[in-house]
């Protein structure tokens, strides 16, 4: 084993390894699973695929190890690498955009490891493409990058698929507070190189606002107005409540959603989807969206109402300051509201309200609505095509995409999503009428 590992790096023209990659090999010596912490650039493919040479079996006539990774451009680095280390093994890389056909030829031959983007993976074990049961080792490389661009349905059902696997490793370069339950990555070894002096920067800052009135919301919407347009989530305890925040607020020009129990499912992902993308800047919600869902970049919570009890508070404020970026919370309090025992009065910092007039800052973002999905044979790649193509849009137009089984949601440029529609609204996508509508 360890001349496959000496003759990789001979190939590669390697002649040392730093210390991370060297705790990796250690790490991976175990049977436990991995989870990897290192800055972009750090050297993290050598990191994973040196551990690999190691686990695969020349012998076996069946793939082995499946390699996700978010975007395209990396799986083919990371595909470069691999062919690079002129080993023993073989290889294959798909992802959107690349010729089905051809992946499937070269999945027909079992290569030992398998290198693609989470859609491509899923639909080629969906064809049958890949037989998932035979998958021993699975690495998610830029693990937080994936949620970010909302692969995790995706992720999801491939994990489910994969149940023979014995070993995961997960590779990240920011630190995230929690890592989700479909992942099952019990009791890993982490390697932790991100830089503590960056961490000590960034955290979370709380922040008490003194509301002179009883009923708040005039108070929320100055608020909103000192925090300038950026990503803000505000926490009531009750349905109505949220209902009729979100009302006022926008009766008042903030772009605004509004999430809870109570609604329809579509429209529960329509409100997340728009927050993700920067479409809306605030989301007004109960404590449904206080854990368990992919938000990030959430710059400031607003607890408009005390939170029902410690655990609630906690995972409230863990929207923002995710993954050690900066974040602030802010207790909206009349005079006559006391704190509870577990918020200490010393933890909290003033935060005087400033009179502004004018509208709340709208987003650049606008959502797309497109009535086509998963089971349409519907990608984030097709979709990109089509705008470019038939609604004669720039790249830098578009933004995050979501395609769901039966329809999809699309960030557009705000300045941009009219003239689109009206491009596109008469043209086919793949041969298939559909609705494009800008989300209400």
């Amino acid at each position: 084993m360890k001349e496959r590992i000496s003759n990789a790096l001979k190939a590669l023209n390697i002649e040392t390894l730093n210390e991370m990659q060297e705790m990796s090999l250690r790490a991976n010596e175990s049977g436990r699973n991995v989870l990897l912490l290192s800055p972009t650039g750090s050297g993290k493919t050598l990191a994973f695929l040196l551990p690999l040479l190691r686990q695969l079996k020349v012998d076996a006539n069946e793939s082995q190890a499946l390699i996700l990774a978010p975007s395209r451009e990396l799986a083919l680095q990371i595909e470069q690498v691999f062919k690079g280390m002129n080993s023993p093994f073989h290889c294959a890389c798909c992802y959107g955009g690349h010729s089905i056909e051809t992946e499937a030829k070269n999945l027909f031959n079992n290569p030992q490891l398998i290198i693609g983007t989470p859609g491509r993976i899923l639909d080629h074990i969906r064809r049958k493409n890949i037989v998932p049961q035979s998958i021993l080792f699975l690495t998610i490389d830029e693990f937080d990058k994936s949620l970010e661009l909302g692969f995790q349905d995706e992720m999801e059902e491939i994990i489910k698929h994969l149940t023979s696997v014995k070993k995961k490793m997960l590779l990240s370069a920011t630190r995230s507070d929690e890592i989700p339950d479909f992942v099952k990555l019990h009791h890993p070894i982490v390697l932790d190189y991100l830089k503590e002096e960056e961490i000590k920067e960034n955290g979370l800052t709380l922040y008490r606002v003194n509301s002179p009135q009883k009923d708040k919301l005039d108070s929320l919407l100055l608020l909103i107005k000192n925090l300038d347009g950026e990503s803000t989530l505000v926490f009531c305890n009750y349905r109505e409540s949220a209902e009729r925040i979100f009302n006022f607020l926008k009766k008042n020009g903030a772009d605004c959603k509004v999430y809870h129990g109570g609604m329809e499912q579509i429209e529960r992902e329509k409100s997340l989807f728009q927050f993700r993308n920067k479409s809306i800047n605030i989301l007004i919600s109960t404590d449904l969206a206080a854990r368990g869902l992919d938000i990030t970049d959430v710059k400031h919570i607003i607890h408009y109402h005390i939170p029902v009890n410690q655990e609630a508070y906690t995972h409230r404020n863990g929207r923002t300051a995710r993954m050690f970026a900066s974040g602030n919370a802010y207790l909206l309090l009349h005079t006559e509201e006391k704190l509870p025992d577990y918020i200490a009065d010393s933890d909290l910092h003033s935060f005087t309200l400033e009179e502004k007039n004018g509208n709340i800052a709208s987003s650049e973002w606008s959502t797309l609505y497109i009535g086509k999905g998963k089971k349409n044979k519907i990608s984030k790649g097709d979709l990109v095509g089509f705008f470019i193509k038939k609604g004669e849009l720039e790249k830098e137009d578009i933004g995050m995409i979501e395609v769901k089984e039966n329809f999809s949601f699309a960030s557009i440029k705000r300045t941009k999503i009219v003239s689109l529609i009206k491009k596109i609204k008469n043209e086919k996508i793949k041969g298939i009428k559909t609705i494009f509508e800008i989300a209400k």
